[in-house]
């Protein structure tokens, strides 16, 4: 089991546009009220990058901006992990479209978007960042297996870690194959000690025997189930509600991560 704790958060989707509203809505304060897909600005970004920035790295900004505003900490001091399961599909679309006509010849801009660390290279230049930063993938498992490299991190470095999970819907005819509604993107941000201010102390080990997963919030929409980075959503919801829980994450190979939860009051 290893240990970290949760600094701060951020959250981004349909009608929980902060971890603010998030919170107040998984701790049943607040009615969920559907809403349209937020916009992000990507406002930390200079002019000329944030014009070429796909949607998905300007989700993934967001939730890193609010994680490390709320923490106190400045963006370019910490480690990062990033997470998704697909990357950016309305790049992929698009560049799929160009291959498939008859010039086929695909925007530079395009190009670099396409790339699995294309959030990751915008982050150090909107944070102007030069310390580690990795970027992974685990199909339905990406939050887990982000959590697993940022718990890493923390516990081997003893270093401050910023995890993002963000997925968006892909267009179709891609989304046919890989369905799930709603975008969602989170960022927490991890620590070896805690501070003042921290939200909970996280114990993460992986249970080789699987057994039922938490169970997905009530309070939000089932489509947030879908979405991979949602599967975050069972472990903000015990952050959220307080006390001492483990919460339980489907992870690879039949294998299952345990997360046991203590929130600091």
């Amino acid at each position: 089991m290893t240990r970290t704790y949760l600094g701060s958060l951020g959250v981004i989707g349909p009608g929980i546009p902060d971890w603010h509203t998030a919170r107040a809505v998984l701790r049943g304060e607040r009615r969920y009220e559907p809403g349209p897909a937020p916009r992000p600005d990507a406002a930390v970004l200079p002019a000329n990058e944030r014009r070429r920035a796909a949607e998905s790295v300007r989700w993934a900004l967001a939730v890193a901006q609010e994680a490390t505003s709320a923490g106190g900490c400045r963006p370019g001091e910490v480690a990062t992990v990033f997470a998704t399961s697909g990357g950016d599909g309305e790049t992929l679309h698009r560049i799929c479209e160009a291959l498939a006509g008859a010039e086929r010849e695909i925007s530079p801009t395009r190009f670099h978007n396409s790339v699995h660390n294309a959030a990751a290279g915008y982050w150090t230049i909107a944070a102007g960042s030069r310390k580690p930063s990795v970027s992974v993938c685990g199909y339905d498992a990406s939050f887990a297996v982000g959590l697993v490299e940022a718990v890493s991190q923390v516990h081997a470095e003893r270093v401050p870690v910023l995890l993002v999970a963000y997925d968006l819907p892909y267009p179709q005819p891609l989304h046919a194959v890989r369905p799930f509604a709603h975008p969602l993107a989170v960022a927490l941000l991890l620590a070896p000690e805690p501070v003042p201010g921290t939200l909970a102390r996280l114990d993460v080990e992986v249970a080789l025997e699987a057994s039922a997963c938490t169970p997905f919030p009530a309070a939000l929409p089932a489509e947030f189930a879908g979405t991979p980075a949602g599967r975050s959503l069972a472990l903000l919801a015990s952050v959220a509600r307080g006390g001492h829980e483990a919460v339980r994450l489907g992870y690879l190979d039949g294998c299952q991560l345990v997360v046991d939860a203590v929130t600091w009051s």
